[in-house]
Formats: C-alpha cells, structure tokens, sequence
C-alpha cells in the first residue's frame, strides 16, 4: 500500500489508500491502523507522524518502532514516509522527539 502514496495526498487519502481497519498479524497480535499517531510543532509547520504497523520483526506480541512505517504529514499534505524521511525532517526542522 505504500506504493500508492505519492506527495501532496491529504491524511483522509492517506486513510483511505493505507486503510484504518483493525488487522490481526500473522502471530495472532490483533492491530488497529493507524498504530499511532504524534503531533509535533517545529518553525512554523505542523507535522502529524501517522505510524502504521507493516513488518513483524519478533513473534513477541509486542509491538516496536522498527514494526512500524512512519507517514509524515506537514500542513496537512503528506511530506514523505519511512524512517530515514522522518530522521532527516527531525534534524531539518530541529523537532524534540521524545
């Protein structure tokens, strides 16, 4: 589904294209997508990290960072994806991440 996004997409196409249903991994670990969503303010601009659930790394039940696929929405219009994206955003605009 990633494939399908591309630049500019607002966050309902973003919805719409990666889907919000409830899905129950192949280890039985039951997932509603988005995962996560985090909010964050930095120069001017607002960016909304949607953080989907697309690779089991560890049958453990437990769900890490490196599961998860991070869509970068800034003002409004998806900026990018992936974690190198979301480093390179961090450093760009200075965020404070937890």
């Amino acid at each position: 589904k990633l494939l399908n996004l591309s630049a500019g997409l607002s966050k309902q196409e973003v919805l719409a294209v990666m889907g919000t249903k409830t899905i129950r991994a192949d280890d039985g670990t039951v997932v509603t997508n988005p995962y996560r969503t985090e909010m964050y303010r930095a120069k001017g601009s607002v960016f909304e990290l949607l953080l989907y659930y697309t690779d089991i790394q560890k049958s453990d039940g437990a769900i890490t960072d490196d599961e998860l696929t991070p869509i970068v929405i800034k003002d409004e219009e998806v900026d990018g994806w992936g974690w190198s994206y979301w480093n390179n955003v961090i450093q760009k605009y200075e965020i404070r991440v937890r």
